[in-house]
């Protein structure tokens, strides 16, 4: 990977990018869309593995309905007058240049596009080997629609190499990217967060719980968690963990096998629960920490809230949790003291999008706590600054 020649592109693509106005990078992400749907053969014939034909309607769809939100770039908040007379505010900005590597799912791809535009910031794409093709072609049409909108193609660029190395090159390029965000499995998030020099954000893993309290709502809960875990399987925000109150076990915990059987769901259970219903797979205490993205999930029986709240804390992944329950006192703490980026009362675990989330499309659910938490939408991907509005003053010594 050429890395001085891509940082330095982006770099000065950002620069440009970071003045256009409002209009200027909607006609980008218009043009983009327009290519996308226009080109999508090209799409199709470079890996018909990667797609299926409306995917490529989809992307032009998605960069539309970005181009429609809100702009963050400009706001301007907390404007004070200060008692010499200067006026001090915050302005939001781009961060710059954002490196995003991800593991299939060309649609990404165009999401990221999108987002950075919209948000103003130039980026670098690494994707990996399974869609290595079709995403190498959808930044090549974007790229071309960049420029048919009257900016730099280097808003945008692919990095073609696969392997770990150029992972680690653009996540060590300090003086090109601002930003990096990776967004995929365990492994590749933790190396990006072990080997990186440039700043992070830690996205996506998702060991969610589902707790049902001895005040819960039964074929509530039944429902929720039935939705939580089987809707999708191989996502972040998918159920993984679930927690019974005692008092409500005898009658829950076989509605809940009861309700996951149609579904082929192997349920790794404690004792406890096993002796409610012997048919339930032993866990161990590995299971009780693991995302499986598979037809698996744990359940522990608790003797109370506290417990509950403090199992959660100890093997969740700080993603998102859920409390069934019609306590409102009992919600109220779950709230308080669950340490996750989206706590539910009543409600699935699923609904941690950035779509459901009314932000439009995210980039990833951030699971940290500095800068960015839970689903990133267009102002996850920018900063503030300070500006001081002046009429001659000086500091007096």
């Amino acid at each position: 990977m050429d890395r001085e020649r891509i940082g330095m592109a982006a770099r000065e693509a950002a620069a440009v990018l970071g003045i256009l106005s409002t209009d200027e990078r909607n006609a980008i992400l218009r043009s983009g869309a327009e290519a996308l749907v226009r080109r999508s053969g090209e799409i199709l014939q470079e890996n018909a593995v990667d797609y299926e034909k409306a995917l490529a309607k989809g992307m032009s769809e998605g960069l539309l309905d970005i181009a429609a939100l809100a702009d963050p770039i400009g706001q301007v908040s907390g404007m004070t007058t200060r008692p010499n007379g200067l006026m001090i505010g915050k302005r939001r900005v781009p961060m710059g240049v954002i490196a995003i590597i991800y593991e299939a799912r060309p649609n990404v791809t165009s999401d990221a596009f999108g987002l950075c535009v919209k948000s103003g910031n130039a980026v670098i794409l690494r994707g990996g080997s399974d869609a290595l093709c079709s995403c190498r072609k959808i930044t090549e049409i974007l790229r071309d629609a960049a420029e048919e909108a009257g900016t730099s193609k280097d808003i945008v660029q692919y990095v073609d190499d696969t392997s770990h190395d150029s992972v680690r090159e653009l996540i060590q390029m300090k003086k090109y990217v601002d930003l990096a965000i990776p967004r995929g499995g365990a492994g590749l998030i933790q190396r990006v967060v072990t080997e990186a020099t440039v700043p992070v954000i830690e996205t996506g893993v998702g060991n969610c719980h589902v707790y049902v309290d001895e005040a819960a709502d039964l074929p509530m809960a039944v429902r929720i968690i039935v939705n939580a875990k089987t809707q999708r399987l191989g996502v972040c925000n998918a159920c993984e963990s679930l927690l019974v109150h005692e008092k409500v076990a005898e009658e829950a915990v076989p509605m809940i096998a009861d309700a996951l059987a149609p579904y082929h769901i192997e349920i790794r259970a404690d004792e406890a629960a096993r002796a409610i219903v012997p048919a339930l797979m032993p866990a161990t205490e590995e299971d009780w920490g693991t995302e499986y993205l598979d037809r698996i999930i744990s359940l522990k029986i608790v003797p109370d809230l506290d417990t509950a709240i403090r199992h959660i804390n100890r093997y969740g992944t700080r993603h998102s949790e859920a409390i069934i329950t019609e306590n409102y006192s009992h919600a109220n703490t779950f709230l308080a003291r669950v340490d996750a980026a989206a706590v539910y009362v009543n409600a699935s675990t699923r609904f941690t999008d950035g779509g459901e989330f009314g932000l439009g499309a995210e980039i990833g659910i951030s699971t940290q706590k500095m800068h960015a938490r839970g689903p990133m939408g267009l102002e996850a991907l920018t900063c503030e600054k300070y500006i001081i509005l002046g009429n001659g003053q000086v500091r007096p010594d």
